[in-house]
This record gives C-alpha cells, sequence and structure tokens, in this order.
C-alpha cells in the first residue's frame, strides 16, 4: 500500500522558488565573471561581456523582487521559539544524527531558519549596494567612497549568499526526500514525521481523528 503523501509547498510557492533559483544562478555566473578576470570566460554564457553587465543589475531586481515574495510566504514559518534556541545549543546533537536527543523541528529546525535570515539580510544588501554602484543609472547620484563601499559590500554579501546556497544545496541532497518536496510539492508522511515532527502533527492531526 502507497503510504499517504502531505503537502508540503503549493504551486505558487515552487514556482517562486525556482525564479529565484535560476536568476540566483545567472547572478553568481555573471557576478564571477565581473569579479575576477580569470573568470571574465564565463560572460559568453550571456552574449559576451557588454550584454552581460547590462543583464546582471536587471536579473538582480527579478532575484530580489521574487524574493521578496517567498520571503513573504515564508515568514511565518521562520520566526525563532524556544525550541529553535534548544536546537541551535544542541548542535552537537545536531552533527552526530541523535535526532531523538533534539527538540522536536516544526515545518522548518533552526538551522534551516538561520539560513533563512542569512538569506535575506544578503538579499537586502545585495540590492541596496547593487543600486549603489549600478552604471549609468544610479552610480553617478553617490559619492565615489560610498560607490567603493558598495562594491566591497556587494561582493561580501555575494560570497556569504553563495556560501549559504552551498549549504542549503548541500543539506537538500543529504535529507533525502528535501529536493522531491520542492519538485513535486509533496513528501510521505515518514519523512515528515521523522524530520519535522511537529508540523507532521499539525499537518495530520485533522486526518487521524
Amino acid at each position: 500500500m502507497r503510504e499517504k503523501l502531505i503537502q508540503r509547498y503549493t504551486p505558487p510557492e515552487r514556482a517562486n522558488h525556482w525564479v529565484v533559483a535560476i536568476a540566483f544562478v545567472l547572478l553568481a555566473l555573471s557576478g564571477l565573471a565581473l569579479f575576477h578576470p580569470s573568470l571574465y570566460w564565463l560572460s559568453s554564457l550571456f552574449g559576451g561581456g557588454p550584454w552581460m553587465r547590462i543583464l546582471h543589475p536587471f536579473i538582480g531586481v527579478v532575484l530580489a523582487l521574487s524574493f521578496v515574495a517567498l520571503a513573504l510566504r515564508l515568514w511565518r514559518f521562520n520566526r525563532m521559539s524556544k525550541d529553535d534556541e534548544q536546537w541551535l545549543c544542541q548542535i552537537g546533537d545536531v552533527m552526530r544524527n541523535r535526532d531523538s536527543k533534539l527538540p522536536e523541528a516544526g515545518r522548518y529546525n533552526a538551522g534551516q531558519k538561520l539560513l533563512f535570515y542569512v538569506m535575506v539580510a544578503c538579499v537586502a544588501l545585495l540590492l541596496l549596494s547593487g543600486i549603489v554602484i549600478w552604471r549609468p543609472w544610479f552610480a553617478g547620484a553617490f559619492p565615489l567612497v560610498m560607490v567603493r563601499l558598495g562594491a566591497v559590500i556587494h561582493a561580501l554579501s555575494a560570497f556569504v549568499l553563495i556560501a549559504g546556497i552551498i549549504v542549503h544545496i548541500y543539506a537538500a541532497i543529504l535529507t533525502k526526500g528535501s529536493i522531491h518536496a520542492m519538485v513535486r510539492g509533496t513528501v510521505p508522511q515518514a519523512w515528515a514525521r521523522k524530520h519535522h515532527p511537529a508540523w507532521y502533527r499539525e499537518m495530520t492531526e485533522g486526518s487521524n481523528r
């Protein structure tokens, strides 16, 4: 008998996620090409250097707007709680996969919530610094020292965001079933019960009565 599935993400949430993901990949590739001459060959993916320079900030706007939409959808699920604080205090048990000793996770665990806030901060910094250094539209309106500082903040924020996304992808691959959830929108009950027991009870309490 096939196990019942639980909806984890709605179609709009999944579509929103993949728009963000595609925009991020395009920005990471073009940003790396702009960051160092040894990576400039990546500009050929965008039709050459001039086109890449034009497209990069506009893709950034797409990422920012789509990420804001996604963050607003998921914000209420990412609020930190006492259980999340305890989860973080027991990071040793997390690293050793001692799930039975950890507080029960809701829709997201404390690690996922922290990554969410890191992404919110990085996208905000990238948008603001990107506007400051966006030539020819806005950079001329700011003092040169501010433009230079904006470039540094932009690069550092991009580095942190790329590192965070790598962690996000690694965790999704490591936790079997996570990628299926974002592709199909559903997870098996056993998966939910194991990784997010509090959320599992919330989703099934009505159907189990």
